[in-house]
């Protein structure tokens, strides 16, 4: 079974302790706070954050409340929606509604214009995503999106560009602060979108560009609705929103990520960097963020 960590719960002893093969124990020690670089569920989810909050130890980034509601794809979108920002057309399909009336939901699903984009609701990464351009197709990713989770989103393909942003929470009762804009493109043969395998297995097919070259207009706007999206959740910490700017120029919020890729390569920290703002100073922060905070229920 190997060794096995020991989460001190309780908040009266917050040693941390290791225990062996043999059963025996050692202490590691107090840990003063956690970065939780994790991602997916039991990762960004609200999971380690709320064994964190019951182990009264302070940790980097949002607490169970926002990471839970932010990894629900169709969730933020509610929230987002409510507050104003834009957000693309779709449709959910609960596990109920798909075993109740599968005709009823691929009908809702055909009604958006295509391409379209099934995920599953509460996975990351893009596990799990397909990209539709034939109606006949839907039934079959709907099916592949659901056996990595049961409730299911159907996105309207948006025309556009993916610009991102990076949010880091500011000091004391200053407003959020916000990165360079940051593009991704996916220049290599075989992936339609920036798909799992583009993120992690074909690397040298992704372009990072940070900073972006957007007009000011739209770059302001972006930083706008970057901050809002990150006060309207709930964030703190550190957050990297994800946005697309159409022909037109309009931006349409796609996503927030509450913990996002954080190697010196990823879109969250050469965003930072491209803002004045280097890799260990960007720790640096977000840990002394974490210190600041009061203990307890956020």
């Amino acid at each position: 079974m190997g060794a096995q960590v020991m989460v001190p719960l309780g908040g009266v002893d917050h040693v941390w302790r290791l225990v062996q093969d043999d059963g025996s124990t050692v202490e590691v020690g107090v840990i003063d706070v956690v970065l939780p670089l994790l991602h997916g569920p039991f990762g960004e989810d609200g999971t380690i954050q709320g064994l964190l909050e019951l182990a009264d130890i302070r940790y980097v980034g949002c607490g169970v409340l926002a990471s839970a509601a932010m990894m629900d794809k169709h969730v933020m979108k509610v929230v987002f929606a409510a507050a104003g920002l834009p957000v693309g057309a779709y449709t959910v399909i609960t596990d109920l509604a798909w075993r109740r009336d599968r005709a009823a939901c691929l009908e809702a699903a055909r009604a958006l214009d295509l391409p379209v984009f099934v995920k599953p609701a509460r996975a990351g990464s893009s596990v799990g995503v397909h990209k539709v351009d034939d109606p006949a197709g839907l039934e079959a990713a709907i099916e592949k999106a659901r056996s990595h989770d049961p409730k299911v989103l159907v996105e309207q393909g948006i025309d556009g560009r993916e610009i991102e942003c990076g949010v880091l929470q500011g000091r004391g009762t200053e407003p959020p602060r916000v990165s360079e804009c940051g593009e991704i493109t996916v220049t290599g043969v075989g992936h339609e979108f920036y798909d799992f395998e583009a993120k992690y297995l074909d690397e040298a097919s992704v372009r990072i560009t940070a900073p972006a070259d957007v007009p000011p207009p739209v770059r302001d706007e972006i930083h706008r609705i970057a901050r809002t999206a990150f006060e309207t959740a709930g964030c703190e910490g550190l957050a990297r929103v994800d946005c697309f700017v159409t022909p037109a120029g309009d931006v349409v919020l796609n996503e927030i990520n509450t913990m996002p890729g954080f190697t010196p390569f990823s879109m969250y920290p050469q965003a930072w960097a491209a803002s004045g703002v280097s890799y260990p100073e960007l720790v640096e922060e977000l840990l002394q963020l974490a210190l600041d905070r009061p203990l307890g229920l956020r």
